[in-house]
């Protein structure tokens, strides 16, 4: 590990005030990603800014029936906060399903946010590495890909995103909010990771100078009919392969709305609009599910080891909605 200095913060004007112009400079609060980087050399920041004691440790209700979640509030307490339990059960259910109770006790929701892919490519620094290196190319390609991504990848990267968090964030609609220099504003959280297109080591469209202040979730948080589907090479501790989120509205056996995201097959937590759209007044039936898994994953394309992600993929989407639908939505795991 490279040496470093070290700045606390304690207050958020203090931390961007610290952040704009160094290029170098990071962001530290749980640390359980970036200690990570810096031991493998993949990060090699030239000041830590410590936020952990920063003001942003609170869940409270906004004005429009929503509830805020401070950047700083752990992964832990998240999962278990009677009103995320009670109104955002998704979100609960993917937090629990990812990373260990250790790790969730240490790890918060704007850091979270900020998780960089888990590709071994990018943490092997003797390897090339767009994410890491831009220009170098990508080892991946034509490497070992069982892990990687069958959504949006491209020529330049096909890592994916490694949160199982974001993925529930990303079917509820959830809004990011950042401040920076120029005060504060409001990210959609389908805007806020981005595919890799030509610029892989790119990862959010939060700006350099900015911080996560808070997560806001929605009114509407579907507490009735919703499911968390995980697959992985083992029961605990592990990555997704394939990742699915679905929550839906029905009246009786009528579909009336559904959000499904995917993860642990691209850059970014992935939904397709049309998809859903397409269920819209649709029988909540296991025929309507599976076209829409055939929609969904339409344009996936394997790199030889993963390609045997895509019919697991279709199957778990098909299976996360019916246990979306089933009795105590989403009871089963």
């Amino acid at each position: 590990m490279n040496a470093f200095a070290y700045l606390r913060a304690d207050d958020v004007a203090t931390a961007v005030r610290a952040i704009t112009g160094d290029g170098t400079a990071m962001f530290i609060a749980g640390g359980t990603n970036l200690i990570d980087l810096m031991k493998e050399n993949v990060e090699r920041p030239s000041r830590l800014i410590d936020i952990t004691h920063l003001p942003l440790r609170a869940i409270e209700p906004t004005g429009d029936g929503g509830l805020r979640i401070g950047a700083l509030v752990t992964n832990t307490d998240v999962a278990y906060h009677p009103e995320v339990e009670r109104r955002y059960p998704l979100l609960s259910r993917a937090i629990l399903a990812g990373a260990s109770a250790q790790l969730r006790n240490m790890a918060s929701v704007g850091g979270n946010l900020m998780r960089r892919t888990r590709c071994a490519y990018f943490y092997d620094t003797a390897t090339a590495c767009n994410k890491r290196t831009p220009g170098t190319g990508c080892s991946a390609i034509g490497g070992f890909t069982r892990y990687h991504a069958i959504l949006g990848a491209g020529e330049h990267c096909i890592a994916v995103h490694p949160s199982d968090m974001c993925v529930a964030l990303a079917a509820l609609e959830a809004v990011v909010r950042v401040t920076g220099p120029g005060g504060e504003r409001a990210v959609p959280f389908e805007d806020f990771h981005r595919l890799p297109g030509a610029a892989p080591h790119v990862d959010t469209n939060k700006r350099p100078d900015e911080i996560i202040t808070a997560v806001d979730l929605p009114a509407r948080g579907f507490p009735q009919y919703y499911a968390y589907l995980k697959i992985r090479d083992r029961a605990s501790y592990a990555f997704a392969l394939v990742s699915v989120a679905a929550a839906l509205r029905t009246n009786s056996d009528t579909i009336d709305e559904v959000r499904v995201a995917l993860g642990g097959v691209a850059h970014k937590p992935w939904r397709d609009r049309a998809a859903e759209a397409a269920l819209s007044g649709q029988p909540a039936s296991r025929a309507t599910f599976a076209r829409m898994a055939d929609i969904l994953l339409h344009d996936a394309r394997g790199f030889g080891h993963n390609a045997f992600k895509i019919p697991p993929a279709k199957r778990a989407v098909v299976r996360a909605l019916e246990q979306a639908v089933a009795v105590n939505g989403g009871a089963r795991r």
